[in-house]
């Protein structure tokens, strides 16, 4: 097996070699007929034999404890098969950081706290028969009020311990120029439009589950735990996942309840949960309250850097949303403080939702960064080319790659930015106030354990399987390009097996490192077939070129069918975080340049054009990527105007737990959404030379369109999202 962990600045041979010329192009999915056609099955879809259908009741309170539960008037409802609340593998919570939230216990966390699990014939009945479930309660001490809870300050780790470098208060004493502010974010939900779901079904001691998963390898670990059986006695199928965002990738409490639920009643079960459930039974990103302080010279440079924060948690939730994550690299200055406190609330756990940190602690740094520059009357791209670093600020380590000021210059050249920009609430169009914005982006990059096993076919064909998964996001498609690529072989020659705990175990899809991870243990492995293909040319491996099926070297070709002898060539590749990821400082850079019109008398704000440029390493798939990218704009510009969880602070109740009340944006929100790359191979990042690409689009995307309103109006909203209620009041009149 070729194991590699970066020791050195690795370039993988057969990527150098490469004749195909397939990896990078904006090729179409190849599992994009099988979804449109229906032929692709979700969690939810299938059918096995005697199938039974399971909903879920939730605790109709959001603090004390369970008394008692009644199920006598739901047992009675015709074709119930069983109501199971007593088994002590229940879990009380939803998936978040933990290997699985607490078991067995009469504390009620948070309202809608799953509690019981209704078996009947179909789907209609569990519901109407939950419906009935009566659930005792003790009344408890209510923390629904985010703000109005106490701040615990003892140093928290989490994903990102506290920063303290230099005296951060002496450097804003002394400095020319300084700034202190404090913006706010909501809560807000993953909302991926595939439900939250499992079939679930036991063939003696041995259980698959098929669920709506991220990161299967982790999922199974996680059941077996939970069930307390052997982690060999469980395989976990996820071979397509209608998006996650973060919210699938810890398990959640359906999948265990669906699992135990068909122990019991000894036959197939599914569940999914419903809009409203899903809001308390999967975890959201916490509400976030940060204060942003920086001191600089009469010039703009910065001496020094505060992103404090506050977030909050459950009881039973050990998430802290890393909301610094993207300031830590980003800006000079040699004075630093970095932290999050955390307060305690009787609400559903928060955990990782797209991006976390950077989706939502871009608000605040980049919305200070544009606030700064108008304080000091300095170009807002100027600001940043000043304060760009030669190394990483906090650790010292040199960059891998870093183009972010060629991202603010091919940005501004594309965009139009203009030497002067506009003064806040000039530019007018009838009634509407037209102002533009811009933002850094940044995602830090990460390569995670990753093994692929591929087989060259005795047809001359490849496969190539691990227990990756695709979340709508191209993974079967760049898997395919690799393989591809280095065999030198078409597309439609490769096929690409996911999903699955019986193939090898990979990264899964979090993180923004799974197309990285994953493609690299491809490459790891095709090296190994590459250099069995050399002994049988009687030639070196660098020697060798690969195009159509065909290996040529010394002056002679031969298909790939005839090398192979009839006999599958099979190699492990398998890849992971080795000296070169500690060596260096690595992440995806970028730069958002948004331009809005706000109504002058209703406040309405619309985007009409926005466009980026990134710094991703490799591209593997333009057209793949490109769709990541403008998909995390979108969800920026979302989470700039609509996107808030709102809290009921009587009964920490959800007001809007749905799509009719919790705004996403739809196609009539967005624009054309124009996407550009500079392309760098990172060979430092891994050995395919790519880094980060899922969460980078939503990083400062936000920011972006808040300053954009901002040069707009002259109303400067730090409280997101920027609802026109906010803005009316301070709106020039026409």
């Amino acid at each position: 097996m070729n194991e590699h962990v970066m020791d050195a600045a690795f370039r993988p041979g057969g990527l150098d070699r490469a004749k195909q010329g397939v990896l990078g192009l904006g090729l179409d999915r190849v599992e994009g007929p099988a979804k449109v056609t229906g032929v692709a099955d979700y969690a939810y879809e299938g059918t096995p034999d005697g199938i039974a259908y399971a909903a879920i009741v939730g605790t109709p309170v959001g603090s004390g404890r369970i008394l008692g539960i009644d199920v006598s008037a739901a047992e009675a409802l015709p074709g119930v098969i069983a109501i199971i609340h007593n088994d002590p593998r229940m879990p009380a919570g939803e998936s978040n950081s933990r290997a699985m939230p607490m078991f067995d216990t009469d504390v009620i966390l948070h309202l809608g706290q799953p509690v019981a699990i209704v078996v009947a014939e179909d789907q209609a009945i569990a519901r109407d028969a939950a419906a009935l479930v009566v659930v005792r309660t003790e009344a408890g001490e209510d923390r629904f009020d985010v703000e109005a809870q106490p701040v615990d300050t003892a140093p928290k780790i989490g994903f990102l311990p506290p920063i303290d470098n230099g005296d951060l208060d002496a450097v804003m004493a002394d400095a020319a120029v300084t700034f202190d502010r404090t913006y706010t974010t909501p809560v807000h939900f993953p909302a991926a439009l595939e439900p939250h779901a499992t079939t679930a079904w036991w063939e003696g001691d041995k259980l698959t589950v098929r669920s709506s998963n991220q990161v299967i390898g982790g999922a199974r670990k996680t059941i077996a735990k939970a069930l307390k059986i052997d982690a060999d006695k469980v395989r976990v199928l996820a071979p397509y996942v209608g998006g996650g965002f973060g919210g699938k990738t810890g398990v959640g409490p359906e999948a265990i309840l669906a699992a135990i639920a068909a122990e019991v009643v000894g036959r197939p079960v599914k569940v999914a949960l419903p809009r409203r459930q899903t809001a308390y039974m999967v975890h959201h990103r916490s509400h976030t309250t940060q204060r942003i302080r920086i001191a600089a010279d009469a010039n703009g440079v910065i001496l020094g850097m505060g992103h404090e924060s506050v977030v909050a948690q459950n009881d039973d939730g050990e998430f802290l949303e890393p909301v610094p994550f993207g300031t830590l690299p980003l800006y000079r200055g040699d004075a630093r403080r970095f932290k999050t406190d955390l307060v305690r609330v009787d609400l559903p756990a928060s955990g990782a939702v797209r991006a976390p940190g950077e989706a939502v602690g871009t608000f605040g740094v980049e919305c200070a960064m544009d606030e700064l520059a108008e304080q000091l009357g300095i170009d807002p791209i100027e600001l940043r080319r000043r304060n760009e670093p030669e190394t990483d600020p906090v650790s010292g380590k040199p960059f891998s790659t870093r183009r972010m000021l060629d991202c603010y210059t091919q940005g501004a050249e594309r965009f139009g930015w203009p030497a002067n920009v506009p003064a806040p609430g000039s530019v007018r169009d009838g009634d509407w106030l037209v102002g533009i914005g811009m933002a850094a982006s940044l995602r830090g990059n990460f390569t995670v354990e990753a093994q692929a096993r591929v087989r060259l076919e005795a047809d001359g064909r490849a496969t190539v399987e691990c227990d990756m998964t695709d979340i709508g996001t191209g993974t079967y498609t760049i898997l395919a390009q690799t393989a591809g690529e280095m065999l030198g072989l078409p597309v439609a020659e490769v096929n690409v097996r996911l999903g699955d705990t019986d193939f090898p175990p990979s990264a899964g899809s979090g993180g923004s490192f799974g197309a990285g991870s994953a493609c690299s243990a491809v490459v790891l492995a095709c090296e190994d077939i590459l250099g069995e293909l050399a002994l049988r040319m009687n030639a070196a491996p660098e020697d060798l070129s690969l195009h159509d099926g065909c290996v040529s070297a010394g002056g002679r070709s031969v298909k790939l069918a005839d090398l192979v002898r009839g006999e599958p060539i099979v190699a492990m590749g398998k890849t992971g975080p080795g000296a070169e990821s500690k060596r260096t400082s690595q992440a995806s850079h970028g730069a958002h340049f948004v331009e809005v019109a706000v109504n002058a008398v209703t406040g309405e704000t619309r985007v009409r054009r926005m466009l980026g440029v990134f710094d991703v390493g490799r591209v593997l798939n333009r057209k793949t990527a490109t769709s990541q990218i403008t998909g995390g704009m979108a969800w920026g510009i979302a989470y700039a105007l609509s996107e808030e969880g709102i809290v009921d602070t009587r009964t920490g109740a959800f007001v809007n737990p749905d799509f009719g009340e919790y705004h996403v944006a739809v196609n009539a929100d967005i624009p054309q959404l124009e996407v550009h790359f500079i392309e760098e191979i990172d060979d430092s990042a891994n050995p395919v030379g790519a880094k980060g690409v899922g969460e980078l689009g939503i990083s400062g995307a936000g920011a972006a369109v808040a300053n954009a309103i901002y040069n707009a109006t002259g109303v400067r909203v730090r409280e997101f999202p920027v609802t026109l209620d906010k803005l009316l009041a301070g709106l020039p009149s026409i």
